[in-house]
Parts: structure tokens; sequence; C-alpha cells
């Protein structure tokens, strides 16, 4: 794996010198030009000061430059130049400025970094620096250069195997270290001067305990799970470990009061780690005609976790123009019945590490990442350090960094404190409903905006980072119940939880008010939780096999635990990789 990521480095080297970008000089020059080798040709952008004539083209092709193009509205024409020749051709005093014919190309993936605002707690110095999150996934490849301190030393600190069969650490999935990366990749693969976006985590300067318990086709068990989170929390002390991420589940198959897998994340965080766990990718299951409602994975299902779905940011920066993704499993949780997910981060086509010649890397090569799309250079080279997934695991990722930053900022937070603050401080505007088109079937997917897709809005760092509200209380995720006679939805009150504490901490500022939350019900009686077939109250709260007393998904006696990623393009659904097996 080494030499191959140097066989990357040697290439961008190369290219670096034959691509043709910069030189030192003009003020008229830009500074990506500054660099270029002396006996190398450009495709540059000139700009004049008035509309150039024939008699400026002559001057540049005087210097050696061949004309491509003319851009008639910006009083510009594009040169194919010798770098030597840059300076004599700023010299015309009616030339305003040279810039490269800079490469335009649509955003083929994703990033969350500016979405949730953790670029600019970034610039603000906070990075995770001295933070330790416990990854329990398929491994990490630690050798990855972005997750390397300045050093050149690894910041996975530890790892160990769970999985019966094999005595490797490294991740023969590649799911482990995509999620690793969107927590703590630093971007080092992607920073220099041929970079035009740095795939960089969330909490660049974390460490990781790596806890393997998914083999090579992503496939796991509760019991190889439950001994790492118990191992986790057997080495909190030794390692400080504050943050649990859990990009991973399977069906619900009891209460989380019995559910061996919810009563083990509910050991780390009586230990004092907050656990992070994957909503589950099952929002457009229908089986039981809830279109996707009472999905959420074990132990997702759990009041003690912070559960988290993904949304979808068409990439761009912007929160204004995202929307949950259709996958992204619903509540309310089966049998319990409680408000999850309880909050959305990005997670739809993520751009992150990849481990080379795994499952992923090798049988989903549409997700490789080109070169092209996060350098200068305009070659059809795949990347060997990035990938791109979908799914909640990502959006968990991101989250668990975001956690990873409050924690470098206020030390003493408890696991309780971090879920409240997140949850409280989440951007509640989203569209009422938005749609989704599997581009093979042809199929549409509505996804309303409503407190079991949603949970408490959308995860925003800086707020986040800039809020002083402690709570004082646990911060147990609600339960709900269905009245039958009034047609609404009600929180079930709890006074020892956080929410029921007043105004600052009331369900109104946690889970947002107005007319999609209703008036004094979650839902009220309007359309959201109407009679129609979409939201129809008989198919969420009726008797069948999701609430009924029989078995919760029918009659399959075994699931897998799995990872919970999506191989997507777009809103397209290729594969779900986890589920009953």
């Amino acid at each position: 794996m080494r030499q191959q990521y140097s066989r990357e480095f040697r290439m961008i080297a190369v290219l670096c010198l034959t691509a043709g970008l910069c030189l030192a000089g003009d003020r008229k020059i830009a500074r990506d030009l500054e660099s270029l080798p002396a006996n190398g040709v450009a495709e540059v952008v000139v700009q004049y000061t008035v509309e150039p004539k024939e008699a400026h083209i002559k001057k540049a092709k005087d210097c050696g430059a061949e004309k491509r193009k003319v851009l008639t509205a910006g009083n510009a024409i594009v040169y194919s130049v010798p770098v030597q020749s840059l300076a004599a051709i700023a010299a015309d005093p009616e030339v305003a400025y040279i810039s490269p014919d800079r490469l335009v190309r649509p955003s083929s993936f994703e990033t969350a970094r500016a979405t949730v605002l953790a670029d600019i707690a970034q610039n603000s110095g906070w990075d995770g620096q001295s933070i330790v999150v416990a990854v329990i996934d398929s491994g990490i490849y630690g050798s990855h250069p972005d997750l390397k301190d300045s050093q050149g030393n690894s910041r996975v600190i530890y790892s160990e195997n769970f999985v019966p069969g094999t005595t490797t650490t490294s991740d023969q999935f590649g799911h482990g270290t995509h999620v690793a990366g969107l927590i703590a990749g630093n971007g080092a693969s992607s920073t220099g001067g041929y970079a035009i976006t740095t795939i960089a985590g969330i909490a660049p300067k974390v460490q990781l305990v790596s806890l393997k318990v998914l083999d090579a086709a992503g496939n796991g068990s509760d019991s190889n799970v439950i001994l790492a989170i118990d191992r986790a929390i057997s080495l909190k002390k030794k390692f400080d470990i504050r943050i649990l991420n859990l990009s991973l589940g399977r069906p619900v198959y009891e209460s989380y009061k019995t559910d061996p897998l919810c009563q083990a994340v509910e050991r780390a965080w009586k230990a004092g780690i907050l656990v992070v766990v994957a909503a589950g990718n099952d929002g457009r299951n229908n089986l039981f005609a809830t279109n996707g409602y009472g999905m959420i994975s074990s132990p997702g299902n759990d009041p003690y976790v912070l559960t988290v779905g993904a949304t979808r940011t068409l990439g761009t920066p912007s929160r204004m123009d995202d929307a949950i993704t259709s996958y992204s499993s619903k509540g309310p949780t089966a049998i319990d019945h409680l408000v999850k997910p309880d909050l959305v981060a990005p997670g739809n086509r993520q751009a992150s590490l990849m481990t080379l010649g795994v499952y992923f890397s090798a049988n989903y090569p549409a997700n490789l990442i080109q070169l092209s799309e996060y350098t200068t250079f305009k070659s059809a080279f795949p990347s060997l350090s990035y990938y791109s997934l979908s799914g909640t695991s990502m959006a968990t990722g991101v989250v668990s960094g975001a956690a990873a930053l409050l924690l470098e900022k206020s030390p003493k937070l408890t696991p309780d404190q971090i879920k409240a603050r997140l949850m409280k401080t989440a951007s509640k505007t989203f569209p009422a409903y938005t749609t989704a088109t599997d581009p093979i079937t042809g199929q549409v997917f509505t996804s309303q905006s409503d407190i079991f897709t949603v949970g408490a809005g959308y995860l925003d760092v800086m707020a986040a980072l800039n809020s002083t509200d402690t709570a004082t209380r646990n911060a147990t995720s609600p339960a709900v119940r269905y009245d039958a006679a009034s047609g609404n939805v009600f929180f079930v009150a709890d006074s020892g939880a956080v929410w029921g504490t007043g105004a600052v901490w009331g369900t109104g500022a946690v889970w947002g008010t107005g007319a999609v939350w209703g008036t004094g019900a979650v839902w009220g009686t309007g359309a959201v939780w109407g009679t129609q077939t979409l939201q129809g109250f008989g198919a969420v709260w009726g008797t069948g096999a999701v609430w009924g007393t029989g078995a919760v998904w029918g009659t399959s006696s075994k699931s897998s635990l799995t990872s919970l990623a999506t191989v997507t393009s777009g809103e397209q659904i290729s594969i779900a990789i986890y589920g009953d097996k």
C-alpha cells in the first residue's frame, strides 16, 4: 500500500512539471502561474483593458503565443503561451490580467466540512487536538497519509481485531477507513500547489482507536460488536476515549431495554463515552406499508445514543438547497416508539479515504474519484487516496468529528450535554417536502421534513461551538404516543430528561415549532399525519408486524450486523450492503 501511495505522489510531481500552470513575477500574472517551469507552455486567459484588436493579437503572437479563442464579452483572448513569454505579454500596458484557463467541472462528490461550517471551526483553531475517538467498524488503514500527524506517525494509536478467522486488524472492506477519514482525515493527499479542493474530515487532529468487527464483506455479529464496545470501555482510561462511532446496525427485534446490543452501548454511555450511531439506510423500505417510517436500526434505537440520519448537499456549501436522503431511515423506533434520528448530517456521496484493493475499491469503480476532480491535472487517472460512499454511516462520522470539536473546546462536557447541545443548535430550516427519483426505475420517493425524518435538525458545528447551554439532566431521546381520539401524536412526558425543563430545553426549542410540528401536539391535525395513503395513521401506528406482538421484522430469525453504507450515484441506490442476510 505504501508503495502505491508513493507512486501517486510521484505521478503528481511529474504532472506538476508538465501540466503548465504558473510563473513568478508581475502582479498582472495570477499567483497560480508562478511555479511553472520556464520551458513549459500554458493555456491562459489574457484580459485587456480595451476590446482586443488584431494589433493586440499580433503583439502576443510576436511573443510566441497562439490564439485559441476570443472571449468577446470579457475583452479577453485565450492563448497557448510559452511560460517564459508571459512576462513580455504582461508588459503590454493594455493587458489587464493573465490567468490560467482553469479547469471548471461539476462537483461529482460532496464534502461535509463547509456545509456544517466545520471549515470555519477549523480556521478558528478547533481541530480535535487531544481527543480520541474509537471506531468500531471494518478496521482502519492507519498508514494512509491523511491519518498521520505532522511527525509522520499514524494517528491510529490502537487497533484490535474481533473478527473470527483472521488476525489482521487492517481494513479489508474499506468502510472503516472511509468513516475514519470523515472524522479525522487531514487532507494531506489533497493539499499543495496542485490541489483545488482539500478532502478532509471534521476534526483533522483527532486520534483514533480502531476496533475491527466487520469482515472483508462488511458482515459482523452482535457478539463481536459487544466485545468491541466493552473493550472501548476498558480502554477509556488508558486512551481517554470520549467518543464511540458505530456506523453499523441491524434490524430491531426487541425493545432496547432487552436488546443486548443496546445494553452494550448504554454501558459505554454510563462510562462517560458519547456513542454516535447510524440511523440506517431503510428510508425507501415499504415492506410494512410505512414508507420507511419505523425503520431505525439497532443500536440506533437506543435513547441514550446520538442517532444520525443522512442529508444530500447537492455539491454546494450552502444548506439552503439540501434535503434528507430518500434512503435515510425514519423513526419512530420499532416497539419503543422513540423519536429518532436525533439529528441529520451530510452523508450522500461523501469523499473520504480509500483503502486500495479491498471490497469497495475493487467492486465499485464508479465510486472512484478522479485526480482531475480535486487537482488541476486534466488526466483520467483515478485517485489512489480517495473514494466516494453514501449512507448514514458517513453522516455518523461527520457528527463524531463535530462532537470531538466540542470536547476540544469544552473538555468537561458529558455525553448528554454534547448530545443536547448538538440537537438544540441544529438548524431547523428544511423544505416541507423533497423528492428523489431513482434514475434506473424512475420511482419517485417523497421525503417529509418531520421529526421522525430530520430529528432535531441539521448539524451546525459553529452554532454548537458558540453555544453555552449546558444540560443538567439526561438527553434520552423521547418517546411519543398516538392519541386515536384526537388523531395527534404527543411526546411522552419524562421529568428526568432535559427536554422537560422549560423553555431553554423544551421540545419547541430543540425540535422546532410552527405548522410543520403542529400546535400542542407534535404533528397537529394537518397533512403531516393525515389519513392519505402516504402518511396514514394506520400505516405507522397500526397493529401490523412493525408494532404488533409478533416478529417485528417478519419471519426471518437471523440477521447480520453490517455497515450502514450505500453505493450510490446521486440518489440512486445500486446496492445496499446491510440488512437481513
